[in-house]
This record gives C-alpha cells, sequence and structure tokens, in this order.
C-alpha cells in the first residue's frame, strides 16, 4: 500500500487540511496572493505544512490531470473507517442513515455519491474493497472535499455487512429500477440504509437476497434509468423529506 497520495482541487485540499489525515507538502501553481488561496495558505500555516511552488505543467504531471484548479496536497493515503465500529456508534439512533454501494465503478460516481450522503446527513458510506471504485484523487475531486467529513468503510463482503446492520436495527432498501413499489411509498424514518448499485447492473443477486425491500423511482419517460449517482442522492433526499416533515408533526404547536 503506497504511504502518500496526491489530492487535487480547491475544496478538497481545504477539507483535508481541516481534518486530521497527517499532509507532508501543499503544492501551488500560480500567485499565493490568489484570493480563493488565502484560507488555504492560513490553515497550511497553522498546520506548519511546506508550500512548494510548482508550474501548472508540473502539477499536471504530479495529479494526473489538468482538472487541478493550481493546487494540489501530498497526504497519507485515504483513511478509511472501522465497519464495527461506525455500526456500533450507531445502534439505538433512531435516524442513522447509511448509504451502501454495491460496485460503483467509476470514481466520480463514487465522489459524487459521498457528496450526497454528506450533504443528506447520512453517518457513514460502505463500499467494497474489490471491484469497485475506491477513494482516489478523482473521488475526493468529485466529493468536493465531502470524503474528509464522512466515515468512508471498505468492507470484503457487502451482503454479510447488510446482515450486521439489520442485527444492528437497520432496515435495508435496495434500489431496483424494476420494484414495483417505490420509494414514495415507504416509511423512511427509523435506521436506514440505502443500497445503490453499480453502473449497468444494478445490485447484484446475493445483495438484492440481503434487501429487506427493493424499491424503485417512478420514472416518467425518456431514457429508461438513472445515474447511478443521481438516484443515489433521490434516495437520500426522500429519507431527509420524510424525517423533517416527521419532526415537524411531532413538533409542539
Amino acid at each position: 500500500m503506497p504511504k502518500e497520495e496526491i489530492i487535487y482541487g480547491l475544496n478538497p485540499v481545504m477539507e483535508a487540511l481541516r481534518g486530521s489525515r497527517k499532509i507532508f507538502e501543499l503544492f501551488l501553481a500560480g500567485s499565493q496572493a490568489d484570493k480563493r488561496l488565502e484560507k488555504v495558505l492560513k490553515l497550511a500555516a497553522e498546520r506548519k505544512i511546506p508550500v512548494r511552488q510548482r508550474d501548472r505543467g508540473d502539477l499536471q504531471r504530479l495529479c494526473g490531470t489538468d482538472h487541478h484548479q493550481g493546487i494540489a496536497l501530498k497526504v497519507e493515503p485515504f483513511p478509511y473507517a472501522d465497519f464495527d465500529e461506525v455500526i456500533e456508534g450507531l445502534k439505538g439512533n433512531q435516524e442513522a442513515l447509511v448509504l451502501v454501494l454495491d460496485s460503483v465503478q467509476d470514481p466520480h460516481n463514487l465522489g459524487a455519491l459521498i457528496r450526497s450522503a454528506a450533504c443528506a446527513g447520512a453517518h457513514a458510506v460502505v463500499i467494497p474493497k474489490d471491484r469497485a471504485a475506491g477513494v482516489t484523487a478523482a473521488a475526493e475531486k468529485a466529493s468536493a472535499g465531502a470524503t474528509e467529513t464522512i466515515a468512508v468503510v471498505q468492507v470484503v463482503n457487502i451482503a454479510k455487512s447488510l446482515e450486521a446492520l439489520k442485527e444492528a436495527g437497520f432496515w435495508i432498501y435496495g434500489a431496483d429500477g424494476a420494484a414495483r413499489r417505490t420509494l414514495y411509498e415507504q416509511n423512511l424514518t427509523g435506521p436506514v440504509a440505502l443500497v445503490i448499485g453499480g453502473e449497468g447492473e444494478g445490485i447484484r443477486q446475493l445483495v438484492r437476497k440481503s434487501c429487506d425491500e427493493l424499491i424503485s423511482i417512478p420514472l416518467q419517460g425518456g431514457v429508461n434509468s438513472l445515474n447511478a449517482s443521481v438516484a443515489g442522492g433521490i434516495f437520500l433526499f426522500e429519507v431527509v423529506r420524510q424525517r423533517l416533515q416527521k419532526a415537524s408533526a411531532e413538533a409542539p404547536r
């Protein structure tokens, strides 16, 4: 396993500097007088991170892309959270929300899903170790730094992890475009784990069997499926809508 990696882009760099990862160097292409970099440089100074000036070509080679926004960090590898610790910490939480991704392979989709999960107040994102995207620099860029604000867990076996979530009191909903019942017909106000399948194939058969309920998004024409990250966002924010509605109904008048 590598001892260090490069992350890039203004938001991922900012969140990493605010987080707890070990940081080795900050690389900049362009003027340090750039207004957008004020907070970044302040955070780097507070953490005593050395700042290196690079030209844009060097930074592109370092990052492997030209989408670096003139800024990059050399950091320790992404620190995945421990599944058992995450689940233990959520036991008894009636508003626990976990997003489970079954074989999402595009790092941009992964990053977008992590970003949506963080924005929806989810407590963790669970991904498989094999045959799926991990948290790489591209995923961190697509997440706009959200990987630093939500627990991301890698597990060997998604189906077994779903069984562990059930034992902890979660109800498991799998997204399936062919399911008869829609997400709008479900009560999503208790401890919930949402399962989103990979691009093209959807949820694998063994994982499907581990879901308590398969539910769909009612599509109204056009193409017959949604991008995985869009579907995940819709499911996550239906949970948010229902919980806000319940809280409003229960609030004293």
